[in-house]
């Protein structure tokens, strides 16, 4: 895959090559774009599938308010799933209050071999379960039930709550069926179905009746009848009304499944003139307990599968618990409740002739559920001990029978409530990576992209955390994943140690000049010691001299042979006319004897045989030939060495950077933070501003 990438933050231009089902990692200095690179993948993707304008977002500051300019990636068209790691990742899927991934098992448990089984599993209560399903009477039933019941409110220890529906309509009996006298002439709208909505608008026009004699509505004369208008706002609330029409409906559809007494008893009740008393209120909650078990065995009938079913040693037993007495339910013995629960008992029936099939099935589920949950936080735990953390993970099932991921800490052996609190910084983003591999892999992207991961870990760390995703049992292997960084190490492991373990990545060093962005590959031979690649420069003819001369004497500084060639070649660097040395014996420093030069000359001379003290020094202390050799040198290192030397007479010069100068001084002149690294006349890894501030200084020479 070829990436084309124009426009997007410091990247004027640049192309990537990204090779499909395998690691590929793109090696780079801080400020060369790497966050830009993963950002403009993933917008160019979100703004295809979403019909977004993400990319835009990436459009530097420089080409602001110039449309002729747009941000742009071509050659991403075969990708249409992506999943990045990042801190945004971090933030919205991992270290949930109750599990530690979101989504926990669907990524660890559920796959393919899971819904098949539970497609089996479902296959065999399917009857039972159509049953009632597709009866929509049942249904309505299930759902009046629910109605009524909630009509109750909240349980109270005696009665019924005062706040309920059927409290707020029937406490006072039912003013519907029994109009108050003297409110007969209004029968037909009080018995009408918008009761509700004329006693309210009864009740807004009440308001006006004070201002005159007169209807606010025909304006003809109300001066006696005005008493019997207002008895309707004494006697009548619209909410109440509106409360007992509902109340009334469901009793009545409810009619169909009571019993004839319990029918007799409940129309008395509802049409009451008083209101309701003691026992008529005990006599209806026991109604309501009936309907309520009877709607929770239809409703568990309803939901009957592997979760409800797992006791397999139980399952004859549990299935017969299915069965519904229906003597249990005296108030519920209509023609109709008596046909629907005698064709479930009868599935039930039914179920429990194939009991030994579903209970084989069942097991190779939870089999599998427990192969899966012990493959999964066994590979997670392995990570946790290899990379030294005291923690561990496990797949616990909650009440619903799901699975979630749960953090433990080894000290105590229990859960961690608070994960985001109780982990350090390098602690989350060693959990959020691990468990985002098994996500992309659970979601299966067609690229994975994982933005400077695993830089801030520890050596042990890193190799713990490379050995999870790309090495050990189901992991990004074969998978085409994107690893942006600039953290040498792993290169050095995947590529030079352990390149027979690892699939071989494609890994590359992106350089990015003045806003081009270019790509190398690093191969097995380009990763090298320091004293390696000092060799490897010493001896290269395309090398000047004074390059030659200060890799020599890295050499020796790595090597801590400090002996006559070190002392001369430091001599000479540092342009001092008569060599001198350090005297362990005075603790000063002194004059080099002539024989102590000849000895360095003729050691330095078998590296480098035109060595000559005198016509070093000269060149060295020739700014023009300097500069002129600046000019030329191939590479930034070679360029900064050249420059630390010229500039070694200006220390303290105003027009020198005191930043650079420190990042000179401390940073590029140790070059030995890996063991192996990468030859710096090959690959850039001196930044391009370091080297605009040496240009400035020999620009002002």
């Amino acid at each position: 895959m070829r990436l084309e990438i124009s426009n997007c933050n410091n990247i004027d231009s640049g192309v990537i090559e990204i090779a499909e089902n395998r690691l590929n990692i793109k090696y780079a200095i801080n400020g060369t774009g790497k966050s830009t690179v993963s950002k403009a993948i993933c917008n160019t993707i979100q703004d295809r599938q979403s019909n977004t304008n993400k990319l835009l977002e990436l459009k530097p500051f420089k080409a602001l308010g110039n449309e002729t300019i747009q941000p742009s990636v071509v050659g991403a068209e075969s990708v249409t799933s992506i999943k990045v790691f990042d801190e945004s990742y971090i933030n919205e899927f991992v270290f949930k209050p109750d599990e530690l991934l979101k989504g926990s098992f669907d990524i660890f448990i559920r796959c393919a071999d899971y819904d098949a089984g539970i497609r089996e599993i479902e296959g065999l209560v399917a009857q039972i379960k159509s049953l009632l399903s597709e009866d929509q009477e049942i249904e309505g039933l299930i759902n009046d039930f629910n109605e009524l019941s909630g009509s109750f409110g909240r349980q109270t220890k005696v009665g019924i709550h005062g706040a309920s529906p059927i409290a707020k309509a029937l406490k006072q009996g039912n003013r519907v069926d029994n109009i108050p006298e003297g409110l007969e002439i209004y029968k037909d709208y009080i018995q009408d179905s918008n009761n509700f909505k004329w006693i309210k608008w009864q009740l807004d026009g009440a308001q006006f009746l004070a201002i005159a004699d007169q209807c606010p509505y025909c304006v003809s004369d109300i001066d006696e009848k005005k008493e019997v208008i207002t008895k309707i706002r004494e006697v009548y609330r619209p909410k109440t009304i509106e409360n007992l029409n509902k109340i009334v409906a469901v009793f009545q559809r409810l009619n169909r499944y009571f019993s004839d007494t319990t029918k007799t008893i409940i129309e008395e009740f509802i049409k009451n003139v008083d209101g309701y008393n003691d026992d008529q209120i005990e006599y209806l909650k026991e109604v309501k307990q009936q309907i309520d078990r009877l709607r929770e065995r239809f409703l568990q009938i309803k939901n009957i599968g592997f979760f409800s079913l797992k006791d397999v040693d139980q399952l004859i037993a549990h299935l017969n618990t299915y069965k519904i007495d229906i003597n249990l339910y005296t108030h519920l013995q209509s023609e109709s409740i008596l046909d629907k629960v005698g064709n479930v008992n009868e599935s039930i029936q039914q179920l429990l002739q194939t009991a030994g099939k579903l209970q084989g099935k069942i097991n190779i589920q939870k089999r599998l559920i427990n192969r899966l949950v012990d493959t999964n936080k066994t590979a997670i735990n392995g990570f946790l001990r290899n990379a030294g953390y005291k923690y561990r993970v496990d797949l616990l099932e909650d009440e619903e029978g799901k699975h979630k991921l749960k953090l433990i800490h080894l000290d105590v052996n229990n859960e961690v409530q608070d994960v985001k609190t109780c982990l350090s910084y390098g602690e989350r983003n060693a959990f959020a990576l691990v468990l985002f591999m098994f996500d992309a892999l659970n979601s299966q992207p067609d690229l994975i992209v994982l933005d400077d991961p695993i830089s801030s870990f520890d050596k042990n760390k890193k190799y713990a955390m490379i050995d999870m995703l790309f090495k050990r049992g189901n992991c990004f292997r074969d998978k085409t994943v994107l690893l942006l960084s600039h953290d040498f190490e792993p290169i050095v492991d995947m590529v030079y140690h352990h390149s027979d373990r690892f699939q071989s990545p494609f890994a590359t060093f992106m350089e990015n000049q003045y806003g081009i962005l270019k790509e190398k590959e690093i191969r097995k031979i380009d990763i090298q010691t320091f004293i390696e690649i000092n060799k490897a420069n010493v001896s290269d003819s395309e090398n000047n001299l004074v390059s030659k001369l200060v890799y020599l004497r890295r050499t020796y500084e790595i090597t801590n042979a400090r002996g006559m060639a070190y002392q001369l070649l430091s001599n000479v660097i540092h342009k001092r006319l008569h060599p001198d040395m350090y005297d362990i014996d005075s603790d000063s420093r002194r004059l080099m004897t002539t024989t102590e030069i000849n000895e360095g000359v003729a050691e330095i001379q078998q590296f480098l045989p035109e060595f000559d003290y005198e016509n070093v020094l000269n060149l060295i202390s020739d700014n023009s030939r300097m500069k002129a050799l600046y000019e030329q040198a191939r590479s930034n290192y070679e360029k900064l060495h050249i420059y630390r030397i010229v500039s070694e007479d200006n220390q303290g010069d105003a027009n020198q950077s005191d930043v650079i100068q420190k990042f000179i001084n401390q940073a590029f002149h140790i070059e030995n933070d890996y063991i192996y690294q990468l030859n710096p006349v090959m690959f850039q890894t001196v930044p391009q501003y370091v080297i605009d501030e040496c240009d400035n200084f020999f620009d002002n020479r």
